[in-house]
């Protein structure tokens, strides 16, 4: 019977236990427990701000791209239109020197066309007094006398006038 005495349940024990139990459940739930939850729900709390932080974050990332895409799209239009400018530019400037060009090479063979009409009109009235000066002499050698320069001028003109015209 020793064995069963051993195996016997003492009550009191058993209460003793159990409240002993409780007391220490009331302070683990009192001490620990609400600590620990304490820090646990401002560790989630921590969590939660960095994951909005970082969900904040992505989205401005997002609308600066979108901004940055904007702004290159942008820049490329107006890189477009500075380009197109800049060619308008230049034709307007080549046509301008083309045609200033045109003007001056106009205005050259003018120049030389008036230029030739002088110097073919300088050589008939050259042409024109060398007769005269041979015609006075060969009529001087002929009359073995002067006649008046002027007579002698004036009927020289005239048969000039009249060969001038034969020969146009």
């Amino acid at each position: 019977m020793q064995s069963l005495a051993i195996i016997s349940v003492n009550l009191w024990q058993i209460l003793i236990s159990i409240a002993n139990l409780i007391i220490l459940f009331l302070l683990i739930k009192k001490f620990l427990y609400k600590p620990v939850q304490k820090m646990l729900a401002e560790r989630q709390s921590a969590l939660d701000k960095l994951y909005s932080d970082a969900d904040n974050a992505k989205e401005k990332a997002l609308l600066s791209e979108q901004e940055w895409k904007e702004k290159l799209d942008g820049a490329d239009h107006e890189a477009e239109a500075i380009i197109q400018k800049a060619t308008d530019t230049a034709s307007w400037r080549s046509e301008k020197m083309i045609e200033e060009a045109k003007e001056k090479a106009d205005g050259i063979i003018r120049q030389a066309e008036t230029a030739a009409d002088l110097y073919r009109k300088q050589a008939t009235d050259d042409i024109k007094q060398e007769i005269v000066n041979v015609s006075a002499v060969l009529t001087e050698k002929l009359l073995e006398r002067e006649i008046n320069m002027d007579d002698h001028k004036n009927l020289i003109d005239s048969v000039i006038e009249q060969i001038g015209d034969d020969h146009d």
